[in-house]
């Protein structure tokens, strides 16, 4: 049991024994935390979660469900900022456990970390390459039917976004501020038309009569209720979970404190910086469209879309294309990044095979681990149905955002020496409290997600107990070198 809950020591989170956590080419300043943030947390999503919730959980309240979830994923911000200020490496929520709680969990987290940016990127390229076809088609272009098209764009974009991240940071990071900005100005379109066009009586008074639904109880707290339910308070509530999703991203950019100047102080601001900003935007927009007609005649399929037309502002449906086709392009762009330095690092560690944390002398980036990256997301995207999984996204983060606000609380009192760039405020207060929305989230997803997110941390375990308990850096008094070369800065 010992060998198995061994903890990285703080020194080597920081790359002091051999500087192999120095290795990744300095890359990012604090505006570009910002955009990295922006370019995971906006992405189509926000041109059809509040209408998709409004319609069918929380009526107008959808409102009070994004700032309910702004809230607790900015409690959960506030406690990644902490640790990734104290422990600045591309783990993220992997390393911060592996130094905290111990082997065992770091595994367990950073099990469930591949579940969520891997799947994440899957389900997106698929909604990407949906989008994309349909914005062709609404600009009359006839796409043929068979779905042929779609999986060669979505081969296509996966390919693309891979080979930049792979080979290019520098230009990919370029082009995230292009195509960030450009987003922006789309959605900014969509506020500035829609304010012009709000009926204040589409607002109500943000609450609808719960309704019981005659479907069987589907998500731990129904089962637990014992029946199903839709708007009143439950379906505001209900709502915030599944509008969780949108947010969910600040914590890639945790991500990329090794390649970040000043990581200490620049990854909190970028994280908090960037989620604020985001959940302005997701209000905002969700003000427009609930204001734009009521919840009862929007569509399910295209909300924001449809609530356009309903004010007779027919074009919009195009500056909606663009926005949503460019804001899943950064999204997808964004959790490759995230998904290839969890990996990274979990190599470096020994945890998974050493040979995936090599840094390409060339292109000083980690090469051979992002193209395994980039081929198992075009496997999953072409042939399974990930769509149906994207509930698995959600439980993966929020199982890691428990940890960290735990974490928080216990490395207050084991380690209260370490130099801390930020601290979370009313600790432990705060942390607590983001550890208890956290587990609501929780509870408000499928008792299937569940069930499938149960099997894949058992499949998980099994292949620590297999392989990297025995391969583990920590394994051995006298480790090999890490399979790295020396930091690069550009």
């Amino acid at each position: 049991m010992s060998t198995i809950l061994r903890r990285l020591p703080p020194s080597e989170a920081t790359g002091l024994r051999t500087g192999a956590r120095h290795s990744l080419a300095e890359l990012y300043r604090p505006a570009d935390l910002v955009v990295l943030g922006l370019g995971v947390m906006i992405g189509a999503g926000i041109f059809s979660i509040a209408g998709r919730q409004a319609a069918t959980t929380a009526g107008p309240g959808v409102i009070l469900s994004f700032m309910i979830a702004g809230i607790a994923c900015l409690l959960a911000c506030l406690c990644y900022a902490e640790l990734s200020s104290t422990m600045p490496t591309s783990g993220s929520a992997y390393t911060f456990t592996y130094v905290i709680f111990g082997e065992v969990w770091a595994w367990i987290i950073g099990w469930a970390l591949i579940l969520e940016l891997q799947l994440a990127a899957a389900v997106v390229a698929r909604a990407w390459g949906e989008i994309a076809v349909g914005a062709v088609a609404n600009f009359g272009v006839r796409v043929p039917a068979s779905g042929i098209v779609q999986d060669l764009l979505v081969l296509v974009i996966l390919v693309l976004l891979t080979a930049i991240v792979a080979l290019a940071a520098r230009i990919g990071l370029r082009a995230l501020w292009i195509m960030v900005s450009a987003k922006l100005l789309a959605i900014g379109a969509v506020i500035v038309v829609g304010v012009m066009h709000i009926d204040v009586a589409n607002y109500g008074e943000f609450y609808v009569p719960p309704k019981t639904l005659d479907v069987a109880p589907a998500t731990v707290l129904e089962i637990f209720y014992g029946e199903s339910q839709a708007f009143g308070w439950f379906g505001i509530f209900a709502a915030a979970s599944a509008i969780a999703f949108a947010y969910i991203g600040f914590d890639i950019v945790a991500t990329s404190a090794e390649e970040t100047v000043n990581a200490r102080k620049a990854v909190p601001k970028g994280m908090i910086r960037s989620l604020v900003i985001a959940t302005v935007i997701y209000l905002a927009v969700a003000l427009v469209m609930v204001g734009l007609a009521p919840y009862t005649r929007i569509s399910e399929d295209a909300p924001l879309a449809s609530a356009f037309r309903a004010v007779g502002v027919d074009w919009m449906v195009h500056v909606i294309d663009v926005g949503a086709v460019l804001g899943l392009t950064t999204v997808i762009l964004v959790l490759i990044v995230g998904q290839t330095r969890v990996l990274f690092s979990m190599a470096r560690d020994g945890l998974i095979p050493r040979g995936l944390a090599t840094v390409s002398r060339r292109y000083h980036t980690p090469t051979r681990v992002t193209l395994v990256i980039g081929l198992v997301a075009i496997v999953l995207a072409e042939f399974v149905p990930v769509l149906t999984m994207q509930e698995l996204v959600v439980l993966g983060t929020l199982f890691a955002f428990a940890f960290v606000a735990a974490g928080v609380i216990v490395m207050r009192r084991r380690m209260p020496h370490l130099e801390r760039g930020f601290r979370v405020p009313l600790s432990p207060l705060l942390p607590a409290l983001s550890l208890l929305a956290t587990l609501w989230l929780m509870v408000n997803l499928r008792v299937l997600t569940w069930a499938w997110f149960v099997l894949w941390m058992a499949f998980g375990l099994l292949v620590y107990l297999v392989y990297g308990r025995r391969n583990s850096l920590l394994a051995s008094p006298n480790p090999p070198p890490r399979p790295v070369h020396g930091r690069h800065r550009r």
